[in-house]
């Protein structure tokens, strides 16, 4: 059931990114995925499961996973006029990828 709810979740996420890109506010749909939504049920599972300093560290470590979101819509605002939207939607996604390994990386490191 709790694995149900999470989809439901998502695809209500996914129905208001389109509902929202078709209207004359289609910016908006850029805000919709920093929603919390993800981040709410993993704070819930943690919050329940492991200890407050193990949370504590969650967020924190949600803080920075921010820096990751930025290298991939600064990599895609300079891409969309120079290659096809599908390739530099993938080649995004592919600096998010290493901005988050690098970011994965410096955490184990250092905590």
């Amino acid at each position: 059931m709790d694995l149900i709810l999470k989809a439901c979740l998502g695809a209500a996420v996914v129905v208001i990114l389109a509902a929202l890109a078709k209207t004359r506010n289609y910016y908006i749909a850029g805000l919709v995925p920093l929603f919390p939504t993800f981040a709410l049920i993993a704070h819930y599972i943690v919050g329940k499961g492991r200890s407050l300093d193990d949370l504590k560290s969650t967020i924190v470590f949600g803080m920075w996973s921010i820096i990751p979101y930025f290298v991939y819509l600064a990599a895609l605002y300079l891409l969309v006029d120079r290659l096809r939207l599908e390739a530099a939607l993938a080649l995004a996604a592919l600096a998010w990828l290493v901005a988050a390994t690098v970011l994965v990386s410096l955490w184990v490191k250092l905590h």
